[in-house]
């Protein structure tokens, strides 16, 4: 039997928005006009080609007195009154979408009520509450508080522990991967029938995430290699005409490093099933902004720290390492220098000409222009940092959130930039000056061996920030 949970409640207390968000799914419809949903809708949750879950969509309750009543005058208990209710509400129009959301629940499904305890409770809430605790089915109660107001919290628990078998406060337009699984565990408590199939299904949850983890490592893997080993060449005209061709390769080398970086996070965006609604990055965050912007370098570079440990390990120039902590002062001027070469001193602290471009791996002479491949290992850091912000900004955008309406415009933790490398030990700097090496070498053994070993700690990142709340 595959387990089945109806989503009720009143209308527009974020029903669809808590079915989106546990099913993964970001075709549900999520409206805040009342009353839109008049038809059960149900959304399986397919994982290796195989349905292991199914959530139902239901109508709002809309006649609940009348329901509770004949619920009463029918006198019979579970799926008996199911029946005889829904026989009789067939005859009665009004009565539409209060007999369309009994249906699931005829067939066995589990009850999820949802309610916005961010209002008191009300008399209709009450009447709910015992209609659904008369039908004799497994029920949770999720109190998605809208706005963060949680002044009447504490009346709706009362309330629920007098009939649900549980209770769990869930934002659906900020829940993260660790708060669903959280959910799924305390439903398959509310009924010792439940318990087994449920236990399956959260396993398969957590495998099936693991596979996207590694997915995700071989993603970024992958934009690394590539932006690290990008060469963007032409041939010069004339010296006249030398610092205009340099100025048009960087932007040339710039906007390949961009669209290699898009693409990767349009991979991982699928990844996690956001395939529809066009999510939001945070108006405030670094991914906003262009790969070589000042602030880019600041807060995502490599630390002082981690620099010399770079610089002593040897076969990897260190760009920023002169003077990593006036880099951001240096980008200042960035946009307003003009050529390549007065763009790239300024990024690595005013070196001679020459120092400058072999940087970027720019030849100073003959006919050929080219940038590429990177020689220094600060942007690895740069992409690295950048894919992980990506990826926890992806993977804790709830799919049944639309937008930033609603909130109080403070970043969420996962919408909150953040250098996931600042505290790296010295090994794990060796893996990436391994890695940096090894993309520029012919494939060898040594080299896959290196490969694997960093991508095993890109692995183990990805794992970290999936358990973060």
């Amino acid at each position: 039997m595959i387990p089945e949970f109806a989503i009720l409640g009143h209308p527009n207390e974020g029903k669809s928005s808590v079915l989106s968000t546990l099913a993964e799914d970001d075709s549900v419809r999520v409206s805040h006009t009342p009353g839109e949903t008049t038809e059960c809708r149900t959304f399986p949750v397919i994982i290796d080609g195989r349905e292991i879950l199914r959530f139902t969509d239901t109508p709002g309750f809309q006649n609940p007195s009348r329901v509770l009543s004949l619920f009463k005058q029918l006198e019979q208990d579970g799926a008996r009154l199911l029946q005889e209710f829904r026989q009789l509400a067939a005859t009665i129009p009004e009565l539409h979408d209060d007999r369309e959301l009994l249906k699931p629940i005829e067939r066995g499904a589990g009850i999820i009520y949802v309610v916005d305890g961010s209002r008191p409770v009300r008399n209709v809430d009450r009447m709910e509450m015992e209609i659904l605790r008369l039908t004799g089915k497994p029920r949770m109660a999720i109190i998605n508080c809208k706005d963060d107001n949680f002044d009447q919290l504490e009346e709706w628990k009362v309330e629920f522990r007098k009939n649900f078998n549980s209770n769990q406060l869930f934002n659906a337009h900020r829940a993260t991967y660790a708060e669903r699984i959280r959910l799924l565990e305390a439903l398959r408590s509310i009924d010792q029938e439940w318990y087994q199939p449920l236990s399956e299904v959260i396993e398969a949850f957590k495998n099936e995430w693991s596979g996207r983890n590694i997915l995700t490592a071989d993603i970024i893997s992958s934009l690394l290699k590539d932006c690290l080993t990008l060469k963007v060449s032409t041939t010069l005209g004339s010296e006249s005409e030398e610092r205009t061709v340099r100025e048009k390769l960087f932007k040339k080398y710039r906007a390949s490093l961009n669209k290699k970086e898009k693409s990767a996070q349009q991979q991982i965006r699928t990844l996690f099933k956001h395939n529809i609604f066009n999510y939001q990055l945070p108006p405030h965050s670094l991914l906003q902004e262009d790969l070589f912007d000042e602030k880019n370098w600041e807060l995502l570079g490599m630390t002082r720290k981690q620099v010399i440990i770079a610089g002593g390990l040897g076969g990897a120039t260190i760009g920023a390492g002169l003077d990593i902590a006036a880099l951001g002062h240096s980008l200042g001027l960035f946009t307003a220098i003009g050529g390549v070469a007065g763009a790239i001193g300024a990024l690595w602290g005013g070196e001679s000409l020459s120092s400058q471009m072999q940087v970027l791996g720019i030849p100073l002479g003959g006919e050929t222009v080219q940038i590429g491949p990177a020689k220094t290992i600060d942007l690895l850091f740069i992409l690295l940092n950048r894919a992980l912000l990506y990826y926890q900004h992806t993977i804790n955008w709830a799919h049944g959130r639309r937008d930033y309406s609603g909130n109080d415009g403070s970043p969420t933790p996962a919408e909150t930039d953040r250098n996931f490398t600042r505290d790296w030990s010295s090994a794990n700097i060796r893996i990436c000056h391994d890695f940096f090496k090894a993309i520029k070498k012919e494939n060898g053994e040594e080299e896959a061996a290196v490969k694997e070993k960093f991508r095993e700690l890109l692995l183990e990142s990805l794992e970290e920030i999936s358990k973060e709340e």
